[in-house]
């Protein structure tokens, strides 16, 4: 028994000791379930309290980065839990401030969309073209920066400090402009991307 908790080898004898290269992706899964407290103190009202979990949350995203790129802590893996926490984080949040009337229903269902567009692309491609490598292009990442502060605005509004609301709208348009021209981006770059390569047979 002490034997298998030195070499960390549970029960089933499966390796269960955590690896230097591995502390990216256990930030990333920590971010995914940071979603759920977040969640519920916008959904009591505590906009303070959501303020700095989500503070937290985007400093885990840029730590896990961080360490990723300058030790070379990369995988497959790590490529997928990295965009999923921080998709799972902004449409948590869009959601429940859409739901509130704290951000406009139809740059909600935009949001949605977009991502719902992406991510069947992407499954299509994968399944009937090659293999799909995560590479995200320089728009989708201003739209991603853009919908944070999105929402680190709306929720610093709604509790501690009040920003001028042609400031926040200003912001809720330069987010649809972002959201429209990376997805209709992807859609280009992908459909041009299948009809060269053409379809599995």
């Amino acid at each position: 028994m002490a034997r298998r908790r030195l070499t960390g080898v549970n029960h089933a004898g499966v390796n269960t000791k955590v690896k230097p290269k591995d502390i990216p992706n256990t930030i990333s899964v920590l971010r995914i379930l940071a979603v759920i407290p977040i969640v519920m103190l916008l959904i009591v009202g505590e906009y303070g309290w959501a303020m700095v979990l989500f503070a937290v949350a985007g400093a885990s995203d840029a730590l896990d980065g961080f360490l990723a790129k300058h030790y070379g802590w990369r995988s497959r893996l790590g490529g997928i839990l990295d965009p999923a926490a921080d998709k799972a984080l902004l449409l948590s949040c869009f959601l429940v401030l859409g739901w509130q009337g704290l951000i406009p229903p139809w740059l909600v269902l935009a949001v949605l969309l977009r991502d719902l567009v992406i991510v069947s692309g992407a499954l299509i491609y994968n399944f009937g073209i090659e293999t799909v490598e995560a590479s995200p292009i320089l728009v989708s990442k201003l739209n991603t920066l853009v919908q944070i502060l999105l929402v680190v605005m709306v929720i610093m509004n709604a509790g501690p400090i009040s920003l001028p609301s042609g400031l926040i709208a200003s912001m809720v348009w330069v987010c649809l402009l972002t959201v429209v021209v990376s997805g209709s981006e992807y859609v280009w770059i992908w459909g041009r991307k299948a009809r060269v390569r053409g379809w599995r047979h």
